[in-house]
């Protein structure tokens, strides 16, 4: 199984190879969440030719650490810089798209607001409010995808920081909560992001809001 090391011990994650890929996918997952909870989802990506790298964050699946303290956004961002540096000695050139559900959409905006990896998109997925205070990195398409009855993290600051920022384009999903890959909304939430993926990734311009 693959490793990789972090200041907090082994970090695990699951790569969905594929032979030629057309773009790579990594995903930071929610809190109390780990990389096996992602086959699905990452069998559909497969399907559009998208190679999905899958995270186990500190105390999670089967990373060491704490399960009830993930580690502080600086331990967090430095974990998935960790990942990405791995992705790249794999994928070296193949376009990288990052994602990142809740605390995984939380740590992949402060590792983009503390450094600067050559991304093609990234994906937010039930973005914590605290999380969007300051704007996407200048000239990265972002895609959030979010539920209309997403109690954990409502969706109208979400709407807000959308409407403000011409690189982001937000789909809602109604009759949808918080955890958007788990949900019966799940395969159409999946298409939407293999779909986005492939525009960005291609050069095409992410579909009109």
């Amino acid at each position: 199984m693959p490793y990789l090391i972090g200041a907090r011990g082994r970090l695990h994650y699951r790569r969905r190879p594929l032979a030629d890929p057309r773009a790579v996918l990594v995903l930071l997952p929610g809190s109390g969440q780990h990389s096996g909870h992602y086959h699905r989802f990452a069998a559909l990506l497969g399907r559009a030719g998208i190679e999905a790298w899958l995270f186990d964050t500190a105390g999670q699946g089967l990373s060491e650490g704490d399960p009830a303290v993930p580690g502080t956004l600086a331990e967090l961002t430095a974990d998935a810089a960790a990942l990405l540096g791995a992705v790249r000695v794999e994928r070296p050139a193949e376009p990288l798209v990052l994602m990142g559900h809740s605390l995984g959409a939380a740590t992949a905006l402060g590792l983009l607001a503390d450094s600067a990896p050559a991304l093609a998109g990234l994906v937010l997925c039930g973005t914590p409010p605290r999380a969007i205070a300051a704007p996407p990195p200048p000239g990265l398409p972002v895609l959030a995808v979010h539920g209309v009855d997403d109690r954990r993290t409502p969706i109208d600051p979400v709407r807000d920081w959308t409407a403000r920022h011409e690189s982001v384009h937000l789909c809602e999903y109604s009759d949808a909560g918080h955890d958007l890959l788990h949900e019966p909304v799940h395969a159409k939430v999946g298409a939407d992001i293999a779909a986005w993926v492939q525009d960005v990734t291609e050069g095409r311009s992410h579909p009109d809001r």
